[in-house]
């Protein structure tokens, strides 16, 4: 499982890979992806990482469990594969990123152009069985996720993170140089958008933190 990081993040994470959880972690997944339907695909576990180094992480975008339908996750929080219909939270992103910044929407859910600009797209559960939503929750990922926080939170150069929702704002608390940017809002989901996203304005907000970091900001616009 080690493999599936590129070398940079290896090297900071080599420690983590030892721990007895993950060990035991990465045999049970070995046995769920013989025996079950396993969101996203294996190859596609760490694809986050695969984007942006360690040191390259400009934003943190925290999201909570992949998407348990089939050809949905791939292994960027919030972003679905093209082809497939665009889920509730994400068209909510569409929408308030729309009022915020004047895009329009596209007809795909695919956010690989974020993570290619050193948006570190995580969720706190990588993996996820078909059809069962947080069926993954407790088996080590979050020890994992929270030490890749901790790790960023380590930098010394600042990173931009940005928590959407309580289960994303419970996290602050890995945040602790202040060095570091946060911005937070209500989740995204159909359930919370109107209790304090839509309005939040998250993209030009990250962008103005950006650019006083000496940043380059984000081009936020997803071409069809």
């Amino acid at each position: 499982m080690k493999a599936l990081l590129n070398p940079d993040w290896q090297e900071v994470l080599s420690h983590e890979f030892e721990e007895d959880y993950l060990i035991k972690l990465s045999s049970f997944l070995d046995l769920e992806y013989k025996q079950e339907e396993v969101f996203p695909p294996r190859q596609d576990i760490f694809n986050a990482f695969n984007y942006t180094s360690y040191e390259g992480v400009k934003v943190v975008i925290l999201g909570q469990d992949p998407y348990h339908d089939v050809n949905q996750a791939h292994g960027l929080c919030f972003s679905v594969q093209r082809g497939v219909k665009i889920p509730p939270s994400l068209r909510n992103i569409y929408k308030e990123l729309k009022s915020d910044l004047g895009y329009e929407i596209p007809g795909h859910g695919n956010l690989e152009k974020w993570a290619k600009q050193d948006i570190l797209m995580i969720n706190a559960v990588l993996t996820v069985k078909a059809h069962e939503a947080a069926s993954h929750a407790k088996i080590g990922w979050h020890s994992f996720t929270d030490a890749v926080i901790s790790r960023m939170n380590d930098r010394s150069d600042p990173v931009v993170f940005v928590l959407w929702g309580n289960f994303a704002k419970s996290k602050k608390k890995l945040i602790t140089n202040d060095r570091h940017i946060i911005i937070e809002s209500a989740h995204p989901s159909p359930l919370a958008a109107r209790r304090g996203f839509f309005g939040s304005k998250p993209f030009s907000k990250i962008n103005e933190a950006l650019i006083t970091l000496n940043r380059t900001p984000i081009d936020w616009q997803i071409e069809e």
